[in-house]
């Protein structure tokens, strides 16, 4: 390989100008593209390079022993199993899995409101991330976990749509549900998500069908105007309640409507997904409320990479990590060091009792905001830190990796059997009792769910933990500390055809060199890499083992493309045998 010593920004630019066709010619196609300069985000600037103490766990092989260990109906111990039957066949004739949101909680289980209380944000995270990791949910010791969801399409209201829980009669024990909008959305991603997974599983055509004509319905009826706590999907109607406007539902409408687009080719849903895209765009001031806002900065990128479209990507980026947020104030991205520890990249309220980040919401704005890299690798830089920061922070969720001297139950800890983590990281705990326990201080919310009857161990989030395989599918590690492997193509859904992706990120001040592994490929064909930061192959005829420089504070984002083939160009896309390798290339093929 060529190697250039870089002494400053600049002169490292003129050198990559001066020797890109050398480089072109030694490792791969003539191609002479103008590297993407990168976009910064004032958050994710304000993180460690690297943070500390530095320890990425294998978060492939916790989201594997997450589903071997709570999906055991015979498991033994206080509190578990945490999987039961549920016969009363809400919306379709079937028995379906039920699975606790907290460890026992009084509220759930088969003994409990007719075993009806179980919410589709844990069911649905939980086959949705053993899938990531490769586990077939469809046909898992007999039982077709993925069917049973089938049961949370709420045809029975009226509404249409995936929901919450099964049926009203359990809805207000919990959250969400007909109340409060995101709950109601966000459902439907995650069942898009599947579906796209599982496309020939019988019935899904059909409810994803349903799903997109009521929120194209939806969006039509609120024809650009999302200020409204809820949307009733029976009557039509947009609603409002005690709780604040949730305006970034746009963004779960616009996401789900671009799928839709997708996978049934109506001209209307794309329409319905640029309508919705332009209210979020269109509001004035950041209303981010939980988890929807990063899913429209991916329909932007996706949307401006495939359409042409010209939606503000940052405007979206920032609103989802700046905690500027005035519905539910402060709520972003946190960004700090507690007493040793960086807890920066973890996600929830920048400002209750002093920062209070949560399991779930760190876990799921990785879905959106990795695979947007692929459509917008201008944020390359910026999102490879902000992973490395929450793949470092999320692990202090977990018992085992963060010291008991931090956790308000840690004698309590055996019962999680090594895969359940705390609700969240709080910097001052909100509970009186725990008042002592210095930053970050790892705690969950659920004895104040139903007070007097939940115990002290439903502080282990069973529902935040389900998604662990969306990190297990998207994080590697390389030979180099610090410097992780993101899959650009985990968790990119109904997506086109695609080589195998992803984002390398260095946040050392000097030049790194990882090593490239295609052998566990399975395949003996040789690749060409191509750098869609750099607009360069950097690689030729690769079949097993190579070693890429990455520079100082500077990523890559890799395209694995079959040895020579043929290099074209429509526009700004640049494509290797008709599939896209780069949505803007910066230059004209010769």
């Amino acid at each position: 390989m060529i190697k250039i010593k870089f002494v400053t920004k600049m002169n490292r630019f003129l050198a990559i100008l001066f020797l890109l066709p050398f480089i072109s010619c030694k490792q791969g196609p003539t191609v002479r593209g103008i590297p993407v300069p990168q976009q910064s985000l004032a958050r994710v600037d304000s993180m460690a390079d690297l943070p500390q103490p530095l320890h990425i766990i294998d978060w492939l092989a916790l989201s594997q022993r997450y589903d071997s260990t709570v999906y055991d109906f015979k498991a033994t111990g206080k509190h578990w199993p945490l999987v039961w039957w549920d016969s009363t066949g809400k919306n379709f004739d079937q028995p379906v899995v039920g699975l606790y949101t907290a460890m026992g909680d009084a509220r759930q289980g088969p003994q409990n409101n007719n075993g009806m209380f179980h919410e589709s944000l844990a069911t649905m995270g939980g086959v949705l991330g053993a899938t990531l990791v490769g586990i077939d949910k469809s046909n898992q010791d007999g039982l077709n976990y993925v069917g049973m969801l089938k049961n949370y399409f709420n045809k029975e209201t009226g509404w249409n749509i995936m929901m919450n829980n099964t049926a009203p009669e359990v809805a207000l024990l919990g959250g969400g549900y007909g109340r409060d909008w995101w709950y109601d959305v966000y459902p439907n991603v995650l069942f898009y998500a599947l579906y796209d997974r599982y496309p020939d599983e019988r019935g899904f055509d059909d409810i994803a069908y349903m799903i997109a004509e009521q929120f194209y319905k939806a969006d039509s009826v609120l024809a650009g105007n999302y200020d409204w706590t809820y949307f009733d999907y029976s009557a039509m109607e947009p609603q409002k309640n005690w709780i604040c406007a949730q305006q970034d539902a746009a963004a779960g409408h616009a996401w789900i409507l671009y799928a839709a687009y997708q996978r049934f080719g109506d001209e209307k849903y794309l329409k319905g997904a640029l309508r919705a895209l332009s209210a979020l765009e269109n509001q004035s001031e950041n209303r981010f409320y939980e988890i929807l806002m990063p899913f429209g900065a991916y329909t932007a990128a996706r949307i401006n990479a495939e359409q042409g479209g010209d939606f503000d990507v940052k405007k979206f980026l920032g609103w989802t990590f700046d905690g500027t947020s005035v519905c539910r104030e402060g709520w972003g991205v946190l960004v700090g060091n507690w007493n040793g520890f960086d807890i920066s990249g973890i996600v929830g309220s920048t400002i209750d009792h002093g920062g209070y980040g949560f399991l779930m919401n760190t876990f799921d704005t990785a879905w959106p905001l990795v695979a947007m890299v692929r459509y917008d690798q201008s944020y390359a830089s910026a999102i490879g830190k902000w992973m490395l920061n929450a793949a470092n922070a999320a692990r202090l969720f977990y018992p085992e990796h963060i010291p008991e001297g931090h956790q308000t139950i840690p004698q309590l800890a055996a019962v999680t059997k090594g895969v359940i983590g705390y609700e969240g990281l709080v910097k001052r705990s909100t509970f009186e009792k725990y008042a002592h326990i210095p930053a970050p201080v790892a705690q969950g919310d659920g004895p104040n769910w139903v007070p007097g009857k939940n115990p002290d161990a439903s502080q282990f989030s069973v529902y935040g933990s389900a998604h662990v395989g969306i990190f297990g599918s998207i994080i590697q590690t390389t030979d180099v500390e610090g410097i992780l492997k993101l899959d650009l193509l985990a968790t990119d859904f109904f997506r086109g055809n695609a080589y195998p992706s992803y984002l390398y990120y260095n946040p050392y001040d000097e030049a790194k060199e990882i090593t490239i592994d295609l052998l566990g490929n399975n395949s003996r064909k040789k690749v060409d890499l191509y750098d869609a930061v750099q607009g360069h192959f950097v690689a030729s005829g690769i079949s097993g083992q190579t070693r890429i420089r990455l520079l100082p504070n500077q990523s890559a984002v890799l395209a694995y493309v079959p040895h020579e083939a043929e290099i074209t160009q429509e526009g700004n896309k640049l494509l290797a045998d008709g599939v896209v390798i780069d949505y803007h290339f910066q230059a004209k093929l010769p």
